[in-house]
C-alpha cells in the first residue's frame, strides 16, 4: 500500500516537473527567437549606417553596437540557455524519448540553430571592429534562416514520427522561395526610391 502511494506521489511530481520544464522551455524559445530576429535586424541597420555621412555614421554605429551587445548578452543568450536547460529537464522526465528518431533529427536542427546563435555573436564582434563586409541585403537573407529552422523544429515537435515529409519539404521550399522573393522585391523598391531621391536632388 505504502509503495503504491509512494509511486503515485512520485508520478504526480514527475508530471508537475514536466509541465514546469515545458512552460519555461516555451518561454525560453520565445525569448531566444525574438532576440535572434531583432539582433540580425540591428545588423541590417548597422551595415546600412555605412551609407550615411559623418557624423551620423559614427553616432548610429556606436548606438547599434550598444543595442546589439545588450540584446545578445541580456536577452538572446539567456533565452538560449533557458531553452536548452529546460529541454534537458524535459528529457530527464522522459528519458526513453532519446530513442526516438524524430528527436535526433530535431536535435540536429537545434544544433544548427546554436551554431547560428554563436555565429551572430561573431558577426557582432566583427561589426564592432569594422571588419564585417556584409551588406544590409545579405543580413536580411541571414535573418530568414531562423524562420526556416523554427518551422522545421516546431513541426518535428508536433508531428514527431508522423511528420509528412513530402508536404513538409514543399512547405519549406515554398517558404524559402517566398522569403527570397520578398528580399529581392524590397531591394528593388529601395533602389528605385534612392534613384528617385537622387534625381529629385539633381
Amino acid at each position: 500500500m505504502f509503495q503504491g502511494l509512494f509511486k503515485e506521489k512520485y508520478f504526480r511530481q514527475l508530471i508537475m516537473a514536466y509541465y514546469w520544464f515545458k512552460a519555461f522551455h516555451l518561454i525560453g524559445i520565445v525569448v531566444w527567437f525574438a532576440g535572434l530576429f531583432y539582433l540580425v535586424r540591428l545588423f541590417v541597420y548597422h551595415a546600412e549606417a555605412s551609407e550615411k555621412k559623418e557624423p551620423d555614421q559614427s553616432i548610429l554605429k556606436a548606438q547599434y553596437e550598444i543595442m546589439e551587445k545588450r540584446l545578445y548578452n541580456i536577452i538572446t543568450t539567456p533565452g538560449m540557455i533557458v531553452t536548452v536547460a529546460m529541454a534537458v529537464g524535459l528529457v530527464s522526465t522522459e528519458p526513453d524519448i532519446l530513442k526516438s528518431g524524430w528527436l535526433h533529427i530535431k536535435l540536429a536542427f537545434v544544433a544548427l540553430l546554436l551554431g547560428y546563435h554563436f555565429y551572430c555573436g561573431r558577426i557582432m564582434r566583427q561589426l564592432e571592429k569594422g571588419e564585417c563586409q556584409w551588406t544590409g541585403q545579405q543580413f536580411r537573407a541571414l535573418n530568414e534562416a531562423p524562420t526556416v529552422l523554427l518551422v522545421i523544429i516546431v513541426l518535428l515537435a508536433i508531428f514527431k514520427n508522423n511528420l509528412p515529409l513530402d508536404l513538409t519539404t514543399w512547405l519549406i521550399v515554398a517558404l524559402v522561395i517566398a522569403m527570397a522573393a520578398s528580399i529581392q522585391l524590397y531591394a528593388k523598391k529601395r533602389r528605385l526610391a534612392q534613384e528617385k531621391l537622387s534625381s529629385s536632388t539633381d
